[in-house]
């Protein structure tokens, strides 16, 4: 039986890491792959590598999920040619879009990303200056982290797929 790869997509902050250990919780041998924690990992913490980041991160979770694996990706990818191209490389994909408004996303702001890209006036941050493309056709439309109704979708959408 093949994997799948379910990628959480939506503005830094959104809650798509929050979700992701949720649905993690609902399943039997899940694998999380945080990009917060993989950018160091992978050597690609500078966003002017962002393309190939998210290129390696498709991979990466399609070998997983070749392997058999429910592999749950928490990574904004901002542009939809970074979440297609991953969606081409998997045996079965689920696009989650954690739909968490902008104004929301800075009052969260854990990390301070929006605060400092306001601060300084970076434009590589999706959402401040940055585009973010949301997905056109998500399998889930998720309002955060704790969205129970999506994280049942999400787990119905993992066995159909």
């Amino acid at each position: 039986m093949s994997g799948v790869v379910v990628w959480f997509t939506g503005l830094p902050a959104s809650g798509k890491s929050t979700l992701a250990a949720r649905v993690r919780d609902r399943l039997d041998h899940a694998i999380v792959l945080d990009s917060d924690q993989l950018r160091e990992v992978l050597g690609t913490a500078d966003y002017a590598r962002r393309d190939e980041f998210y290129a390696v991160l498709g991979r990466l979770a399609a070998l997983l999920a070749g392997q058999g694996h429910v592999v749950l990706v928490a990574a904004t990818a901002p542009r939809r040619a970074h979440r297609d191209q991953a969606r081409a490389l998997a045996p079965r994909f689920v696009e989650v879009y954690v739909q968490t408004p902008l104004d929301e996303c800075e009052r969260r702001d854990p990390k301070g990303l929006y605060a400092r890209a306001r601060a300084d006036g970076a434009t590589v941050l999706p959402g401040i200056g940055a585009p973010y493309e949301p997905p056109l056709a998500p399998e889930v439309i998720a309002g955060g982290g704790a969205d129970d109704p999506a994280i049942a979708a999400i787990v119905e959408a993992i066995a159909r797929a």
